[in-house]
């Protein structure tokens, strides 16, 4: 079984999808290694280290996707709608495809990749499971990403984070304000806090209230109740417009005394709620600084822009849409144990397993045989039930 590793092709993506060292793992259960030529360079895995661990190096991702009986990649097309069309001609059936999809995003895409005849599986859609919890790269991706968030913001805002006792006289700290408390937030609290700042935290969730407490954060808590505020899988659920008015209303006196705000709150398969309007923004003092970790997704600030670092009323709002490849090295690293244990538990005596009686094999399952196969994805679109057979390459 030949498990092929292609160089990221989506623009400035640094992040590898395996790294040398889960190498002998992965060779232990009779999977052999290849690698694109510079494939892990920018994330600081140059091609001499996979060599020395027994991987094999490829001139290019013709030949890589021409020999590998399952590729897997940080961003697959889907995830990579810029330019990861061009990995369509390069697929074959029956072929694995295992990464970032981005499964509620595009149907045609999902489409696109099904007609290719892989089998793909999508990270983004493994169980919040304890079977699962050393696969899901969703959150090992979001912890890197609420880190890096309180380090840009700490580099941008013109204030210290913690409290200083000078010669000069007391530095007073600043005062940050988490929106969202999921895996990214939780992270953002506890960096922030590290940093020495005063910490606030909102969820829609009265459930994380205990979290936060936990990291040190305070619990901002509003005189409003959500209905079914999480799903069964612990994410937050999307919310009518009357919720979002009333939230921001009284959101608005919180942001307007914070220095800096990192906003986390994404909905699967929805535009981002805002929840930052550009009155607030207005309010914050001139030199404020906001994080906004969902501009891909419409973002949270209503004057974030996808991508773009704009200042607007002296206050600096942060649009990126790919944090965690500002850390390639550790992400790469924990991504490439996310992935190296779905293979461990999907690649067996050297054969690819897709037992649809298991639930971690069914969920991340998304196209087979030509066709879009993962049930809630199906539903999610309105197309038709298929059916599922479980079988082994």
């Amino acid at each position: 079984m030949i498990v092929g590793v292609p160089k990221e092709s989506f623009p400035s993506e640094r992040r590898v999808a395996l790294v040398p060292m889960v190498l002998a793992n992965l060779a232990k259960a009779g999977m052999e290694v290849i690698v694109e030529k510079g494939a892990g360079v920018e994330a600081g895995y140059p091609d001499h280290a996979y060599i020395d661990k027994g991987a094999k190096i490829v001139p290019d991702r013709k030949a890589l996707f021409g020999t590998a009986d399952i590729v897997v990649q940080v961003l697959c097309y889907g995830s990579n709608e810029r330019v990861g069309r061009a990995d369509l001609p390069l697929m074959r059936r029956d072929q694995a495809l295992i990464g970032f999809m981005r499964p509620m995003g595009s149907v045609d895409i999902l489409q696109e990749i099904a007609a290719t005849g892989v089998t793909s599986f999508s990270v983004e859609l493994m169980p919040r499971t304890t079977r699962a919890q050393s696969m899901d790269a969703l959150s090992s991706m979001a912890t890197i990403c609420g880190y890096k968030a309180v380090l840009v913001a700490a580099d941008i805002l013109p204030k210290l984070f913690p409290m200083m006792t000078t010669a000069a006289g007391t530095i007073t700290p600043a005062r940050v304000l988490v929106i969202g408390a999921g895996v990214a937030g939780l992270q953002a609290i506890a960096t922030a806090r590290r940093l020495g700042a005063v910490v606030s935290a909102y969820d829609l969730r009265p459930a994380v209230k205990e979290q936060v407490q936990s990291l040190g954060g305070r619990f901002v808590e509003l005189p409003i109740e959500a209905s079914g505020a999480q799903d069964a899988r612990g994410y937050a659920t999307a919310q009518d417009e009357t919720f979002y008015a009333r939230q921001r209303e009284l959101m608005k006196q919180v942001v307007g005394q914070s220095d800096v705000v990192i906003s986390t709150a994404v909905v699967p398969g929805k535009k981002a709620p805002v929840l930052v309007t550009a009155e607030m923004v207005r309010g914050m003092a001139p030199g404020s600084v906001i994080v906004d970790l969902a501009a891909e997704r419409g973002g949270n600030c209503e004057l974030s822009i996808a991508e773009k670092t704009v200042v607007e009323n002296g206050v600096t709002i942060v649009g990126e849409i790919n944090m965690a490849s500002r850390v390639p090295y550790h992400a790469s690293q924990m991504y490439a144990r996310n992935l190296t244990a779905f293979l461990l538990h999907i690649v067996k005596q050297g054969k690819l397993q897709v037992d649809t009686e298991d639930e971690i094999t069914r969920e991340t399952l998304l196209t087979r045989g030509g066709e879009i196969v993962q049930s809630r994805i199906r539903d999610f679109f309105s197309l038709p039930a298929v059916a599922l057979q479980a079988s082994s390459k």
